[in-house]
């Protein structure tokens, strides 16, 4: 790895001096999952690491009648094991349970999930189908607005997630085809209802990261059921296609996974 200076604020201001100080390019450290491996590799290499697992006020769940707010500092394995989310939304401690291995889920924090936007990260098409609200330093961005594409979102420079919320569905669903190495999704679907309203989400098989499937929610406003979705495609033109699977096995596969994602939210 090359040289680098390690800092350790408590605050979030701390945080933003620390970097607004650092010569050259400093980059905050949240889980290390992505940022880590990359140093190892060569291909960044941070003057300075602004490490964000010791500001409190990145920490805590909290749960009040049917609003979630999470902050970006919690791991998954905190996530998985929340008693207060599992009340209200088991479907979101699941997902958390099936991220990487458990070395990943008590180093992992949502808050750097969601900043690097990985195209295979689970969180986004969760956060996408709840109609979640992104919280900073600086400002809330809804999550429609905040993925923009292959690891590109709407933070601006040194913006930090602070927490996620999210309203509770009436019922909400996901499945996820895994990768049998990485464990990465190479489809993953997320599936919400509200009343009259459906949201569903997919990760692992877009070019561009999570995205919502607009033909899926209108087959689902019209019946909740797995069957809907009978017939419904998606297009392979916007599908990744990699050597673990091809854009046209993706977009295949996006409809089958939707179809669990339903059934296992009692669809």
């Amino acid at each position: 790895m090359y040289q680098t200076q390690y800092r350790r604020p408590t605050s979030l201001a701390e945080a933003a001096e620390a970097i607004g100080a650092t010569a050259g390019e400093g980059k905050y450290l949240s889980g290390g999952m992505t940022l880590i491996p990359t140093m190892k590799a060569r291909l960044a290499a941070p003057s300075a690491l602004i490490d964000l697992r010791h500001v409190e006020a990145l920490k805590g769940i909290s749960v009040e009648g049917r609003r979630v707010r999470i902050g970006g500092g919690v791991t998954h394995a905190e996530v998985a094991a929340s008693r207060e989310i599992a009340a209200v939304c088991p479907t979101f401690c699941e997902l958390a349970n099936l991220i990487g291995d458990p070395a990943v889920r008590h180093m992992g924090t949502i808050g750097g999930v969601v900043a690097n936007f990985d195209p295979a990260a689970d969180y986004p098409a969760a956060l996408l189908a709840l109609g979640a609200t992104i919280h900073t330093d600086r400002r809330e961005i809804a999550a429609d607005d905040f993925f923009l594409g292959l690891f590109e979102t709407a933070l601006e420079e040194n913006e930090i997630v602070t927490a996620v919320s999210f309203e509770v569905p009436e019922a909400a669903g996901w499945e996820k085809f895994r990768n049998p190495a990485s464990r990465y999704a190479m489809c993953g679907v997320f599936v919400a209802r509200r009343g009259g309203e459906v949201r569903l989400a997919v990760t692992g098989a877009g070019a561009d990261g999570a995205f919502r499937w607009p033909e899926g929610e209108a087959a689902l406003r019209s019946r909740f059921a797995p069957e809907a979705l009978d017939g419904a495609r998606v297009d392979e033109g916007g599908m990744l296609g990699d050597l673990h699977g091809s854009s046209a096995y993706r977009a295949a596969l996006v409809p089958v996974v939707a179809k669990r994602a339903v059934r296992s939210a009692g669809g």
